[in-house]
């Protein structure tokens, strides 16, 4: 067969960065060769390219297909020797049904004929033009992998014996697909977003005959951590459901085995909902299945609330928009009515008017809806926020920071952590994230960082009153921690710390295996099961006895383990609406704190309470409900494209040769320093070497990069990253994008980016290089000088990023740590009298000029970046002034251009000395 026609047509395998991508494209393309066919025939010189055409595809397709149920292998080879007879009329009809079934979903809906002898032949393909409706009335579809080693009559029997099963009643559909051992298992659940459910049977094999590179790279995943050669054949069954759970935990396995309870009761056996004990029983079996899908499937809240909005009610509370009712007497805001229709309007109540549920107190739906939150995300508790992420972070802090409590702070987190210090009144040791100067951004905090500001406190004699460490994870820009270390090394030197990650926007990342790894839940429950191991223990042990009179600088050196009666104390915010399904400001706040029971729990209701509104939209709360549904069973599909997307755009602008000419994607090595990467690795994909290998960088790296952040270098252009959002992209083409600095900007890929979006993305920034050319093709020599000017000056002439200076000495205790007290600076501003304001090109920098030193009185937080470069109680930096000035940004809040900066008088400032002291 000749491979070359279509890898002519189409990108080389290894040009794909999934297999899912593969198989689609090779699908679109089997099914133009197949009606090309048709129109030309295959016999002649075209007709036998065409046919060889087809032939490759199906080779590169065969070794794809044995995990997917649809079209399904037998199918598959029909097709094949349907091809092979020169049957084209068949084989063009039975393509054609495929891809289109494939690209439209119409196989989770309905049965698809592949042969026209079929009496529905000719029913029309096109699902996608259904309505949300006519799909919602339909039983949800999905797939079921039995792994076994039979033949192939074995194999049909499976199959058949399990789908008899099957009843009209069933409240979902689903088809099986079988493989032949664990390593099948794994690319299966990885590659096959429709799985739902493995059943493993006692006669599986181990190792995978399938040599395909891009299948073989999910294996390559568990080659370092699973030493899965050494198992004896009758654990292959419980190594199968232990590694399933831990690379998709949501999952349903159910094993069936020969080996008696007692052997099995001591074993690992992952997520294993049902041990079948030898026997054939496929009724129990497909009950078992459709519980366990019904499982996740339920909302118990959104449920309550569509139940609600059917009742007749009379509306006696103080809300007359209830069930529509101010809206249809109207006789002028009818066209609201129309706009948002009515089911929003039948749902809205309120907790006093009974019913429901309170998010203040749950009891019913709600509380049921926030547990099964939990078991989505990992944690141990779960609560629901319907004001944001910015609230959530207010609340955490406040339930477990006291007044005088030392929190390290990420510098460059949001303004909200920053405002909560100021309510706590907490101690603030603000922790510097390494500069990117080139770009204008921060990125993430130095684990030595972390621990130099901790083993300071620790020699100061003042580790006691350190609380809490606060770190953004994932950073805006996209930069991710490696959170079990982090903890980890905390832990050995404070072992009851308390850790916030700020996870605003990777609420998606638990449902990326590659992702997990680096969330706050994944990595607290992997502490807690460690630091209960007598291997743990052991080599805690042994580092104690090695580290003996240790100083600090061999502590920053060394990867220190916690002792094993640390406590684990972690807490997670995530803004649900920012990256997974949910309606604005719809946040979760996860638990995983050992000693939230007996510690935490009632100041944690306190801070709820503080901050929750009491009527908050039950809408918001519905949608998480449904938001967590639709993770539990598809999320890792979605994850999946989201990162396709991305590489796509990485793909696409590193390849493509006008793009070159004035952008470029910024890498791992552009933004995290070579001494945070060990595994050397500088970008996800290079044009000459292919795509790196993910699973690698994201285990050993200390920093990794978000591959969904496409940080876009504009520079280039002769653009800011702000005009080029606004004048280019917004105005000109419609693309919104949230974040910029002095010469980037950020795109980012979600669950509902579509490769049509990404294609639009790219023919747009195509379309604007091919301006800039066009433009300096008749340009002046003048203006061609004007043009390399601003570019020079976007690209090399960038103000460097300052550090944090220091608190004032009015606002710190005493001592050479660096925590200041920035409630105190904060309320002290509300007296203008103890305020004046300097400009910053005329008496504020003459004052630095004489020596004197200033102080802030307020947050000044310039967009971009987003960050404040001045909280209330920093002493102001020559640096910090010469960043101000050199910012040519629209908005800088905090900062009055027609008054100047807030400063402290001296009065002020003697007055808060005398007090503290």
């Amino acid at each position: 067969m000749n491979q070359s026609a279509p890898e002519a047509k189409l990108p080389s395998i290894g040009d794909y960065y999934s297999a899912t991508q593969l198989r689609a494209d090779r699908w679109s393309a089997l099914r133009e060769a197949a009606e090309s066919l048709t129109r030309h025939g295959h016999t002649g010189k075209r007709g036998a390219k065409l046919v060889a055409e087809a032939e490759a595809l199906l080779v590169a397709l065969d070794p794809i297909e044995r995990y997917w149920a649809f079209p399904g292998y037998t199918a598959f080879s029909h097709m094949k020797r349907m091809l092979g007879a020169r049957t084209i009329p068949e084989f063009a009809f039975a393509a054609r049904r495929v891809a289109r079934a494939l690209a439209t979903g119409a196989y989770r809906r309905r049965a698809v004929p592949l042969t026209t002898g079929d009496a529905d032949a000719d029913v029309l393909d096109d699902d996608a033009s259904l309505s949300p409706s006519d799909r919602a009335l339909g039983r949800p579809y999905f797939e079921v992998i039995i792994v076994d080693h039979v033949s192939d009559a074995q194999e049909k029997w499976l199959r058949s014996s399990l789908l008899a099963m099957r009843r009209p009643e069933d409240n979902f559909a689903y088809e099986a697909v079988v493989v032949p051992s664990l390593e099948d298992a794994l690319i299966g659940i990885l590659f096959n977003h429709n799985v739902q459910a493995v059943v493993v049977r006692p006669g599986l094999a181990l190792k995978s005959l399938n040599k395909l590179k891009i299948l073989n790279n999910y294996l390559s995943r568990f080659g370092e951590e699973e030493d899965v050669d050494a198992l004896e054949p009758g654990d292959y069954g419980p190594e199968t459901c232990r590694l399933i759970a831990k690379v998709r935990p949501e999952l349903d396995t159910y094993l069936v085995t020969d080996r008696s309870a007692e052997d099995i009761a001591g074993l690992d056996l992952g997520g294993c909902r049902r041990v079948f004990y030898n026997q054939e029983d496929f009724l129990e079996l497909h009950l078992n299945i459709l519980r366990g899908v019904n499982r996740r499937y339920k909302t118990p809240f959104f449920t309550a609330l569509k139940e609600y909005s059917k009742q007749p009610t009379g509306v006696f509370h103080a809300m007359p928009i209830s069930r529509g009712k101010s809206i249809t007497r109207s006789h002028w805001i009818q066209d609201m009515g129309e706009f948002y229709g009515a089911n929003i309007f039948l749902a809205e109540t309120s907790a006093t008017s009974g019913g429901l549920d309170s998010l203040l107190e749950p009891r019913g739906p709600i509380k049921e809806a926030q547990e099964f939150a939990s078991r989505a995300f990992g944690s141990r508790q779960t609560f629901f926020a319907t004001n944001g992420t910015s609230t959530c972070n207010k609340i955490v802090v406040q339930a477990l920071v006291s007044p005088g409590d030392i929190v390290l702070v990420d510098r460059d987190c949001h303004k909200s952590h920053h405002y909560g210090m100021v309510l706590a009144g907490a101690n603030v040791v603000y922790m510097e994230s390494y500069p990117l100067d080139r770009y204008s951004m921060y990125g993430a905090v130095p684990l030595h960082e972390i621990k130099g500001k901790l083993l300071a406190l620790k020699a100061a004699g003042k580790l006691d009153r350190v609380r809490m460490v606060l770190l953004t994870n994932c950073t805006f820009d996209g930069i991710v921690y490696n959170v079990e270390r982090v903890m980890e090394e905390c832990l050995a030197i404070k072992k009851n710390l308390v850790f916030l990650w700020d996870e605003a926007w990777f609420a998606f990342a638990r449902y990326g295996p590659t992702y997990r790894q680096r969330t706050g839940m994944n990595a607290a429950n992997v502490l807690r099961e460690r630091l209960r191991s007598p291997e743990h223990a052991k080599a805690y042990e042994i580092q104690q006895k090695k580290l003996e009179g240790a100083d600090d600088e061999t502590l920053l050196k060394t990867r220190l383990l916690p002792p094993p009666d640390a406590r684990v104390r972690v807490y997670a915010t995530q803004s649900t609406h920012k990256t997974l399904t949910s309606l604005r400001q719809g946040s979760m706040i996860h638990v995983n704190d050992q000693d939230f029971k007996g510690e935490v729990e009632q100041s944690f209701h306190e801070a709820y309470m503080t901050h929750t509104s009491t009527s908050p939209n039950y809408q918001i709360i519905a949608s998480l409900d449904v938001g967590r549904r639709q993770v539990e069973l598809e999320g890792f599909e979605f994850v999946q494209h989201q990162v396709e997307a991305a590489m796509g755009v990485r793909r696409a602008v590193a390849t493509h040769p006008l793009l070159k000419k004035y952008f470029r994607i910024l890498t791992a090595g552009d933004m995290i320093p070579e001494e945070y990467r060990e595994s050397g690795v500088t970008s996800y994909y290079d044009a000459e070497l292919g795509w790196s290998d993910q699973w690698d960088i994201w285990t050993r790296d200390e920093f990794v990069l978000d591959p969904t952040r496409v940080t876009l270098a504009v520079g280039g252009t002769g653009y800011d990253g702000d005009t080029f959002k606004t004048r280019i992209l917004m105005e000109k083409h419609g693309i919104q994008i949230n974040k910029t600095s002095r010469n980037t900007v950020l795109f980012m890929t979600n669950i509902g980016t579509t490769r049509s979006s990404v294609a639009y993305l790219i023919e747009v920034l195509v379309e604007i290089a091919r301006d800039l050319d066009e433009l300096l093709d008749d340009a002046s020599k003048m203006e061609k000088l004007g043009f390399e000017r601003r570019v020079r000056s976007l690209v090399e002439q960038v103000p460097p990023l300052p550090d944090f200076s220091r608190f004032h000495d009015a606002f710190r205790s005493a001592g050479d740590t660096p925590e200041g007290d920035i409630r105190r600076a904060f309320f002290l501003a509300y007296d203008e009298d103890n305020c004046d304001y300097l400009d910053l090109d005329g008496s504020l920098r003459d004052a630095l000029e004489e020596g004197r030193e200033l102080v802030s009185a307020g947050f000044i937080i310039p967009y971009p970046p987003g960050f404040p470069i001045l909280v209330p109680g920093q002493v102001i930096s020559r640096e910090i002034l010469a960043f101000m000035r050199a910012l040519d940004v629209s908005e800088i809040h905090g900062y009055r251009p027609d008054l100047g900066l807030r400063v402290f008088n001296d009065a002020a400032l003697e007055s808060a000395a005398e007090k503290h002291v």
